[in-house]
């Protein structure tokens, strides 16, 4: 009996993670107030399963970017360890930073949105990302290549202002305002 039940729970991960899987597809492709029938048909589910799930959008929504935060986060560590100068960690975070901002379409109204469900997910990211843009900060102080008034909030609010995209503005542009802000916040060797 008990091997049944390891195999249900493995069945029930398995749709979870198809769930999320397709859910993150959808949002890049149609935002976060996406029709859930549209993710359910994409993970091959009925849309009862991902009510199941996940009872609320907002619930949905934070499973789907907290794994992605995460892997953001994880990444500030690995950068400074693999890079040739704390700078350049910052650099390469930071487009990784803007992809994880520019293909979440809908993502800011909807942290705006005073939905209650979706404050947990606005101070995780404020809780995890910022001090991992911190420690990347602090190694380019330093290193003596940023001065030390710029914080990692200030940073990362620059980066998402300038990572809202629309018609005429798309990722390159993003990416190239926000290497010319990091560019200008370089000390001058």
């Amino acid at each position: 009996m008990p091997e049944s039940v390891g195999v249900r729970q493995a069945q029930a991960q398995r749709t979870r993670s198809g769930v999320l899987a397709a859910a993150s597809a959808v949002f890049v492709e149609q935002g976060v107030q996406a029709p859930i029938r549209d993710i359910a048909e994409r993970a091959g589910v009925g849309v009862g399963t991902i009510y199941r799930n996940f009872p609320t959008r907002a619930d949905l929504v934070t499973a789907v970017y907290r794994h992605q935060i995460d892997t953001c986060v994880a990444l500030a560590p690995r950068l400074l360890e693999e890079s040739a100068s704390p700078f350049t960690a910052l650099t390469r975070w930071a487009d990784a930073f803007v992809e994880f901002l520019v293909t979440k379409h809908g993502l800011g109204a909807a942290l705006g949105s005073g939905d209650p469900g979706l404050e947990n997910l606005h101070a995780l990211m404020l809780d995890t990302l910022v001090p991992a843009c911190a420690t990347l900060l602090d190694a380019c102080v330093a290193a003596d290549e940023i001065g030390p008034d710029i914080t990692a909030y200030t940073l990362m609010r620059a980066i998402g202002n300038l990572s809202i995209t629309g018609p005429d503005y798309d990722r390159a542009d993003a990416g190239r305002m926000v290497a010319t802000l990091l560019a200008g916040c370089r000390r001058q060797a």
